[in-house]
């Protein structure tokens, strides 16, 4: 592969600086070395810079969390991915075929009920982020609607079916998924920055501060730091660091969370568009020096993710801008990973994020800037 290229690292960092982000980082672990860059703010109140030490909202790289514990499972034999939700949640949905693949592939068919929920940015954000909703609660929005496709007709991202994974792991094993993250994943890990805190607000510790765009052109940023994120929960609350998503990426592709045969079902992607394709709670980018990456993006209010590994897991890079509903932003940050995996090849590509990456856990017109 070719060696990062740290320079150009540097300059989509500084981009996305230019284009409304605060702060933004990237840390790049490969083959047991460290290479990093960090520039602007975690706080615009203090001014104080922004480190990859800091954490943050992960929005729906927590997808990918949710989809190990329930790989884990299958292992167990407590799951068959290919056996109805109802045999697990009986009455749950009004189609007892969706099965639990589907849900984890984003083939179910089930409405996303973020699309009503953030239809505008602020308004939507300020309304749900002190209340608590439970599980039941945000199932019911999605059902309020009609499916967009027959189930395993059509790929379409949906945060519902992950609030359902949820749902599968609470049900499954009798524990929060809180727990279940902690003692399968975190635990074994070692993650000391990953937490799952839902329903608190704050997040523990050193952390950057996250800061959502208005819809209105021009209108200051609003700090959406503080949240609840249980209009999320399994789709989207985890908070983590560069360094622990890196280590997390790096432990489930190199196969030691789960046995050979389940991270093959994990990997076995379906096409989203030409540079993208998805597997079960895992998403792979097809880069222009032609190598494929696996990991997911994350979006919630304040916060823009990419994590993202080579498929043996030996390479792992981890990129965060502490603002978002900023499509540039957003597409500029894709250019971590040419930087990253592609070296200096990278300089005169300008990828585009996909619509489903836009609307991921956050509003659904995350391009509109």
């Amino acid at each position: 592969m070719p060696k990062p290229d740290l320079n150009g690292l540097k300059d989509v960092l500084r981009t996305a600086l230019k284009q409304g982000a605060p702060g933004a980082t990237a840390r790049i672990d490969d083959h047991g070395s460290v290479a990093w860059a960090a520039v602007g703010v975690a706080d615009r109140k203090s001014g104080r810079a922004i480190s990859n030490a800091d954490r943050f909202r992960i929005g729906s790289v927590t997808k990918t969390f949710s989809a190990v514990v329930l790989m884990q499972l299958a292992d167990e034999g407590r799951l068959r991915l290919d056996s109805s939700v109802d045999r697990y949640l009986p009455g749950l949905l009004p189609d007892r075929t969706i099965t639990v693949r589907q849900l984890l592939g984003h083939r179910s068919g089930l409405y996303d009920y973020t699309n009503d929920m953030f239809a505008s940015a602020i308004p939507g954000f300020e309304a749900v982020r002190s209340k608590v909703f439970t599980y039941r609660q945000l199932v019911d929005r999605s059902l309020r609607h009609k499916r967009t496709n027959a189930p395993g007709a059509a790929y379409a991202y949906s945060n519902t079916n992950f609030v359902v994974a949820g749902m599968l792991i609470e049900k499954l094993t009798g524990h929060s998924v809180k727990t279940e993250y902690q003692n399968r994943i975190i635990e074994p890990l070692k993650l000391r920055d990953t937490l799952y805190v839902h329903p608190d607000k704050k997040i523990p510790g050193r952390h950057a501060d996250g800061y959502l765009t208005p819809d209105k052109a021009g209108a200051p940023l609003v700090d959406a730091t503080d949240q609840t994120v249980s209009w999320a929960q399994s789709a989207g609350a985890v908070i983590s660091s560069t360094r622990d998503l890196n280590t997390f990426l790096s432990a489930l592709l190199g196969g030691r969370l789960m046995s050979p045969a389940q991270l093959k079902q994990m990997e076995r992607m379906v096409p989203v568009n030409s540079s993208q394709s998805y597997g079960l709670g895992l998403r792979s980018r097809h880069l222009s020096c032609g190598v494929s990456v696996y990991g997911h993006t994350g979006a919630v209010q304040g916060y823009y993710t990419y994590a993202f590994a080579t498929k043996d897991g030996r390479r792992s890079m981890t990129a965060l801008a502490n603002v978002s509903n900023n499509g540039r932003v957003l597409n500029t940050m894709l250019g971590t990973l040419e930087s990253a995996f592609c070296g200096k090849k990278a300089k005169d590509v300008r990828p585009t994020a996909a619509p489903d990456e836009r609307q991921e856990a956050g509003t659904p017109r995350l391009a509109r800037d």
